[in-house]
C-alpha cells in the first residue's frame, strides 16, 4: 500500500482526501506515495487556521518569535541528512546536492533570527517645533508561498520563516512532485514552539494554487516557478488586491575571456550546468567564448569533465548526476537537444541515452554539450532545465554582453577574468539581478538578498535578506505633538 502525504492544518497532519496525485522516485521510476489535491474547502480552513493564530502571534514580541525560530534552526540542523534523504527520494539529486541545498536554506535562518533589527523603525526628533515623526514596520496578515519541485527544502526555508518572524502566519503549498520534506519542515517548526496555527501545508496542484491566489483573506504570495505561472500568479494576486514576488525562468550567461584560468573556468561552469542535472534556476547554461581559440580550449576541456560524470541514482556514493524529476520532463529536455541538431548547432557531446546499469527504469541521460549556438536558435533562446549546455562563440567583450542584455531572461551571469577593469565594466553594464566574477552561480549570502531583471521576476521586492522584510510588513509612519498639558 502507497504511503500518504498529508496536508498539515492548525498543528497537525490531516488525511488528504479527495483527488489523488502520485509522487514519483525518479530513479526507479516507480510511484511511492501520493497525496491529495487541498480543494477550496481545505484551503478555506488552512487559512482560517492561520487568520486565527495571527490576532496573538503578531504581539508576540519580535525577540520572541526569534528565539523560537533559533530552535527550529538547530533542529533543522540536527535533521539534515534525513531531510536530504526525502529530497532524494523525491527530486532524484544526489545527498550531497540535497545536503548542500538544505544548508543554504537554514543560512537564512542566521539572518531571520536578527529580526528585532531589521524590523527596526527611524525615529526624527523635531521634525517641526514640538512634533516628533517615527516609522514602524507592521506584519500583513495570512502570506502564502508556492514553492517548486526542484528545491524542495530550500526554497521554502526562503519564505515563510522571515513572514512567521515579521508577525504574519503562513499557508505552504511545496510542489506535487515532492512534498515530504515539506509537511517534515513544518512538523519541526512545531517541534521547536510555534503555536498552532502560524504555520499551515496544503498539498495540491493548478486548483490548490488558484484557490489561494483567490483567497481574500491571504494578502500576500510568494511563488517560484516558470515564467510563465509566474506571471500568471503576480498578475492574478494583484488583480485580487494581494501583496505579490514571483520568480520565473532564466538563461543565465557565462563570460569567458581570453585572460581567464582556462581549466578553473572550465570546472566550475561544468559543475554549474550539470549540476542538480541542470534543474535549478541558476544553471549556467550558456557559455560566451571571446575568440575562438578560447571556445576550443574550454570545449576540450569541458568534454573531458563529462566524460568523468558519474550518473546514477542520487543515494549511491560518487554520483554526480541523479535524474531528472519525471518522465515527461525527461522527454522535454530530450527534445531540446534534437532541436539544437536539427538548428545546425554541433553536438561535440550527446548523452541523452546514457542509463545506469542498475537503474534502467529511472528518467537519467547525462551531460551534453552544444557548440556554435547561434542567439536565433531554440536552445539559446529558451530553459531547457536539464543537464544541457550551449556555447556562443563572440569575437570580444561588447558582443557579449549585447548578447545577455538582449536575452528575454536576467537572472544570473558570471564573467570568468583576470583583469578588474573588465570585471568591473561587466558588473556596471549588465542587465541582470546577480553577478559572479570567477564565481559560476552567484546566489547572494541571507543577509543580501535573491532575485533577477527582466521576465526572470515579477515583483517589486526580491526574496530573503532586507528585501524580505519590506515584502512581509507594512509600513506605517506617525507624527505626533506633545504639548505641557498633553
Amino acid at each position: 500500500m502507497l504511503s500518504e502525504i498529508p496536508h498539515f492544518i492548525h498543528g497537525k497532519n490531516i488525511a488528504a482526501t479527495g483527488r489523488k496525485l502520485s509522487v514519483y522516485n525518479p530513479a526507479l521510476g516507480e510511484i511511492i506515495a501520493e497525496t491529495g489535491v487541498a480543494d477550496k474547502i481545505i484551503v478555506d480552513e488552512a487559512v482560517a487556521s492561520a487568520k486565527r493564530a495571527f490576532a496573538a502571534w503578531s504581539q508576540v514580541t519580535p525577540a520572541a518569535r526569534a528565539k523560537i525560530l533559533a530552535r527550529y534552526k538547530l533542529l533543522l540542523d540536527s535533521e539534515i541528512n534525513n531531510l536530504a534523504k526525502l529530497v532524494t527520494a523525491e527530486h532524484g539529486k544526489t545527498l550531497v546536492e540535497a545536503v548542500g541545498s538544505i544548508q543554504r536554506g537554514i543560512d537564512v535562518l542566521d539572518h531571520v533570527c536578527g529580526i528585532q533589527t531589521h524590523l527596526q523603525g527611524v525615529y526624527t526628533a523635531n521634525a517641526a517645533k514640538g512634533i516628533d515623526v517615527y516609522s514602524m514596520r507592521q506584519p500583513l496578515g495570512v502570506c502564502a508561498g508556492i514553492t517548486p519541485f526542484n528545491f524542495p527544502a530550500m526554497i521554502a526555508l526562503w519564505m515563510f520563516p522571515m513572514a512567521i518572524a515579521c508577525g504574519n502566519t503562513f499557508i505552504l503549498k511545496p510542489s506535487e512532485k515532492n512534498p515530504s520534506t515539506s509537511v517534515r519542515m513544518v512538523e519541526l517548526a512545531y517541534e521547536a514552539g510555534v503555536p498552532e496555527g502560524v504555520v499551515n501545508l496544503v498539498n495540491g496542484d493548478k486548483e490548490t494554487v488558484d484557490a489561494i491566489l483567490a483567497h481574500p483573506d491571504i494578502k500576500a504570495v510568494s511563488f517560484v516557478g516558470s515564467s510563465t505561472v509566474a506571471e500568471h500568479v503576480y498578475k492574478t494576486s494583484i488583480a485580487n488586491n494581494k501583496r505579490a514576488q514571483a520568480f520565473g525562468g532564466a538563461k543565465n550567461h557565462s563570460i569567458v575571456m581570453p585572460d581567464a584560468d582556462m581549466k578553473q573556468a572550465a570546472e566550475a561552469i561544468s559543475l554549474a550546468a550539470f549540476g542538480s542535472c541542470g534543474e535549478r534556476c541558476m544553471a549556467i547554461s550558456v557559455v560566451i567564448a571571446v575568440g575562438d581559440t578560447v571556445a576550443d580550449k574550454l570545449v576540450a576541456l569541458i568534454k573531458e569533465r563529462i566524460a568523468r560524470f558519474k550518473v546514477g541514482p542520487g543515494t549511491e556514493e560518487g554520483v554526480e548526476l541523479g535524474p531528472l524529476i519525471n518522465q515527461q520532463h525527461l522527454e522535454k529536455v530530450i527534445s531540446y537537444v534534437e532541436a539544437g541538431k536539427k538548428e545546425g548547432a554541433t553536438l561535440v557531446v550527446d548523452n541523452t541515452m546514457m542509463k545506469p546499469d542498475n537503474a534502467k527504469n529511472g528518467y537519467f541521460m547525462g551531460a551534453c554539450l552544444f557548440d556554435h549556438v547561434d542567439p536565433s536558435m531554440k536552445i539559446y533562446r529558451e530553459e531547457i532545465f536539464g543537464p544541457v549546455l550551449c556555447i556562443t562563440r563572440v569575437p570580444d567583450l561588447e558582443s557579449a554582453i549585447k548578447l545577455i542584455n538582449d536575452h528575454e531572461y536576467g537572472n544570473g551571469t558570471a564573467i570568468f577574468t583576470r583583469d578588474g577593469y573588465t570585471a568591473r565594466t561587466f558588473a556596471e553594464r549588465i542587465e541582470v539581478g546577480m553577478v559572479g566574477v570567477n564565481v559560476p552561480v552567484p546566489v547572494p549570502v541571507p543577509y543580501h538578498s535573491f532575485g533577477g531583471w527582466k521576465n526572470s521576476i515579477f515583483a517589486d521586492t526580491q526574496m530573503y535578506g532586507p528585501e524580505a522584510t519590506r515584502f512581509y510588513t507594512k509600513l506605517k509612519t506617525v507624527t505626533e505633538r506633545w504639548t505641557p498639558e498633553g
